[in-house]
């Protein structure tokens, strides 16, 4: 398989979105998060933060893996 420079490009500008997109959104979910927390104990309070963490990690995966493949099949079919 060859692998086309505007595919190339195109998978670097997403990977650049990709991580605008992880920032911006993810923080603002994670802010959404913080303010419904309801925990009382402090065993709830780690269950809740351990919960914000693997949502963040998922989020992160699902972000940089999606954006870069987009960008490129956009760049090769766009620019050739």
């Amino acid at each position: 398989m060859e692998l086309s420079t505007a595919g190339l490009i195109g998978a670097a500008v997403g990977l650049v979105l990709g991580w605008v997109d992880y920032k911006v959104v993810g923080g603002f979910v994670e802010r959404a998060l913080r303010r419904t927390d309801t925990s009382t104990t402090r065993e709830e309070k780690d269950n809740y933060e351990r919960r914000i963490g693997l949502f963040r990690i998922v989020f992160l995966v699902g972000a940089m893996g999606f954006f870069p493949i987009l960008g490129y099949l956009l760049g090769r079919v766009l620019f050739g």
